[in-house]
């Protein structure tokens, strides 16, 4: 499957139906007055956010859409139809932005989350509405509105709590497809991996964590050098960064630098967000010789928390790395909580 995470779109509500001049005509009501009916409201455009798209790829080809037009109205005080709105299903995630300002309009993240990105024309008004003591036969009526007509901007962010990142044959596919159902692309070879990969990772609780396998950062990816100018965005929402390093490289400790300028190089608050190291392949090392304790050693300075020893490929040291994943994930949900009990405290200071 093609993966498409940015496009352009192109909605159109529909106009509101006519109101039309219209009077009352009965035997023996020589004088029934008006009775023309209002116009039915335009259809709007409405985004659903689903979960069982991954991608916007439906959007390459067909990137216009409008919703039907309201009806006219009719005698009798009878109002026109209401135009059919035009439902656009989008993977969650999605970040909508009009194109022209580059305002974010909305963010899909919810099941089932409606965002109306058009709204239908307003029907026009009958005759029958414009009687009054000075006007008992009015003549004319309103036209239906104008819908919304924009230019709009879909942007996928993965909902994922935890980003696998690193440089290129880091083993973030390897560690990924050990740890999930997921079955990414993997070779010995330098970006592999064309587009992120999803995986479900099940806790001790059974609840499940998706984590992310984010194509190989490179110096210069926050530039747009190699793949990570295209999906540095998907880390954006993650909640913990897992940051592999291959130990059999020539300098880990560059490879490290380099991925941790990139994120602080991008902004958004991605050099501040929680990290988790890991030093993987170590069953192609002596993890006891002088020169890897020594690495480890300079490494653990520099990141201020324990290095983790692994090799997704055999599943090396796995269990103590998902431990740790699950400790930090838990002391974020409990931030999370004392800061919504706090917010619910401070906008309801009597209910204490």
């Amino acid at each position: 499957m093609q993966f498409i995470d940015q496009v352009e779109v192109e909605v159109e509500a529909g106009k509101g139906g006519d109101g039309v001049v219209a009077f009352r005509r009965e035997k023996y009501v020589p004088a029934g007055g008006p009775a023309g009916g209002n116009g039915g409201k335009g259809g709007s455009v409405i985004l659903i956010a689903v979960d069982n798209l991954q991608t916007l790829l439906d959007f390459r080809y067909n990137h216009k859409f409008k919703a039907d037009d309201g009806k006219r109205g009719g005698p009798k005080n009878m109002t026109g139809a209401q135009g059919e709105d035009c439902i656009i299903e989008v993977p969650l995630g999605t970040v909508v932005y009009d194109a022209n300002t580059d305002e974010i309009l909305g963010d899909l993240i919810e099941k089932n989350q409606q965002f109306c990105v058009a709204a239908g024309g307003k029907g026009g008004l009958g005759n029958k509405f414009f009687l009054s003591n000075r006007n008992r036969a009015p003549e004319y009526a309103l036209p239906g509105l104008e819908g919304e007509n924009r230019r709009l901007r879909l942007e996928l962010k993965l909902l994922a709590e935890v980003g696998i990142i690193g440089l290129p044959n880091a083993g973030k596919s390897t560690l990924i497809s050990a740890l999930s159902a997921a079955r990414p692309k993997i070779a010995d070879y330098p970006f592999t991996t064309l587009i992120p990969n999803l995986g479900v990772v099940r806790k001790p609780t059974g609840d499940g964590t998706v984590f992310a396998d984010i194509p190989g950062l490179i110096e210069g990816a926050h530039l747009g050098a190699g793949l990570g100018h295209e999906f540095l965005r998907h880390i954006e929402r993650t909640r913990v960064l897992l940051h592999l390093i291959d130990i059999t490289d020539s300098d880990p400790i560059a490879n490290y630098h380099t991925i941790q300028e990139e994120l602080k190089a991008y902004g958004r608050g991605l050099g501040e967000r929680p990290q988790i190291v890991a030093f993987n392949k170590v069953d192609a090392v002596d993890t006891e010789s002088p020169e890897i304790q020594a690495l480890a050693a300079q490494l653990q300075e520099l990141n201020q928390s324990p290095i983790f020893m692994i090799s997704a490929v055999v599943g090396m040291g796995l269990d103590a790395l998902l431990q740790e994943v699950w400790k930090q994930l838990d002391q974020l949900y409990l931030i999370d909580k004392q800061k919504l009990e706090l917010e619910t405290l401070m906008s309801n200071p009597l209910s204490s």
